[in-house]
């Protein structure tokens, strides 16, 4: 029986922490792209739906949205806001993207294909943690530079 309570023990001293870190991660959750807010880019993709979850002590990103063609697009990655590359899987513009937490609402990213960055941006939640901004740097398949602006609503 104590072997059983020291064991239930070590469980909630492990889980909770994770489950607090993140209960307060203004970025965890559902957002939805609030295109009157936006500012997209003529001809260029749209991500819809983005979920942020923890996944183990790392973070699971789900994106669902259009191409620029407007077929549908699905695309994931797994990793830490560490600024460290990590795979991304589903999107035929990117191999990996690195993530770094600047600070509570604050994201810095840099997407490559091929080893080489072909995007860079800055993600902030909103002190009320209700709508996020996602600014993003890059060059189209023309390799004309673009700047996106995604205004996001937390479901």
């Amino acid at each position: 029986m104590k072997a059983r309570a020291v064991i239930l023990f070590l469980a909630v001293c492990f889980v909770a922490p994770a489950a607090v870190y993140a209960a307060d991660d203004a970025f965890v959750g559902t957002w939805k792209l609030n295109e009157a807010k936006s500012k997209l880019p003529a001809g260029s993709g749209k991500n819809s739906t983005v979920v942020y979850e923890m996944s183990g002590d790392s973070v699971k990103v789900t994106i669902d949205g259009t191409g620029p063609d407007g077929a549908a697009t699905h695309n994931e990655w797994t990793g830490k806001f560490d600024g460290k590359d990590y795979a991304v899987t589903g999107s035929p513009s990117e191999d990996t993207r690195a993530v770094k937490k600047v600070d509570d609402r604050t994201l810095t990213f840099n997407v490559k294909k091929g080893g080489k960055i072909t995007e860079t941006g800055r993600v902030v939640v909103a002190a009320d943690g209700k709508t996020r901004t996602v600014t993003a740097h890059g060059t189209d398949t023309k390799g004309m530079k673009t700047t996106t602006i995604a205004a996001y609503d937390k479901q």
